[in-house]
C-alpha cells in the first residue's frame, strides 16, 4: 500500500442557484489549475440576502490534493 501526502487549500464557491452548485463551481475552477484533487470538506455555509430573498450562496470548503513526485 502506498503512502500519500496531501496539501489542503481553502476555497469559497458561490452561486445564485444553491449551496451544492457553489461547491461544484469551486471544485471545477480549482481543477483547472490544481491536479490530483481527491477530496473536499465543507467548512462553512453562508449567503447574501437581498430584498428579503436569498441572492447568493457562499460555501467555504477545504480541498485536498495529492502531492506526487
Amino acid at each position: 500500500m502506498s503512502q500519500h501526502v496531501y496539501k489542503k487549500v481553502e476555497l469559497v464557491g458561490s452561486s445564485t442557484k444553491g449551496a451544492d452548485d457553489a461547491i461544484r463551481n469551486a471544485i471545477k475552477r480549482a481543477s483547472a489549475t490544481l491536479k490530483h484533487l481527491d477530496w473536499f470538506e465543507v467548512v462553512e455555509t453562508r449567503g447574501h440576502i437581498q430584498d428579503g430573498e436569498v441572492a447568493h450562496y457562499q460555501v467555504t470548503l477545504r480541498v485536498g490534493f495529492r502531492l506526487v513526485d
